[in-house]
């Protein structure tokens, strides 16, 4: 990683947001072609609480390519910045992208369920959610209960008589 990037996540961990964000746009402006460039540009106004702003960058970063590992970030960043403003079906869209590329992220799916709560769609979130902590979890009651929670997670509105 080249030394002035290095430094601008280092201002930016260390909470020096205004001044990593402007070295950071500078740094696009020099190579706008960059993926990985763009990609840290759209943090770094995400950081500020600048979505709008964040919005272009992440999708030019999408568009030019990244790594995998930094693909996955991209699309939650994205997808995220999305459902923040209230642009929930572009963010749907943006996590069902992920969710194809990326079945064993789970952290998406919780975005993911997250913005299915705000398009109303509350019992396929509740399912999404369920799923993903009896996947992801260590905790032994979760783990001894899995099969019941994974049999009720699609039939929550479901009584028995």
């Amino acid at each position: 990683m080249d030394e002035r990037l290095q430094h601008i996540i280092t201002l930016r961990e260390a909470g020096q947001l205004e001044e990593a964000n402007q070295l950071m746009v500078a740094l696009v402006k020099e190579d706008p072609e960059n993926g990985y460039y763009q990609f840290q540009c759209a943090w770094t106004y995400d950081s500020l609480g600048k979505e709008n702003d964040a919005v272009p960058h992440y999708e030019k970063a999408i568009q030019l390519g990244l790594k995998p590992e930094f693909l996955v970030d991209a699309y939650v960043g994205l997808g995220s910045t999305y459902r923040t403003l209230g642009q929930y079906e572009q963010a749907k869209r943006i996590f069902e992208q992920a969710i194809r590329e990326f079945p064993e992220a789970e952290h998406v799916k919780v975005f993911y369920a997250m913005t299915l709560y705000n398009l109303g769609e509350h019992s396929k979130a509740m399912e999404i959610l369920l799923r993903t902590v009896i996947h992801t979890t260590t905790h032994e009651g979760i783990k001894d209960y899995s099969k019941a929670i994974k049999f009720y997670s699609d039939k929550l509105d479901q009584t028995w008589e």
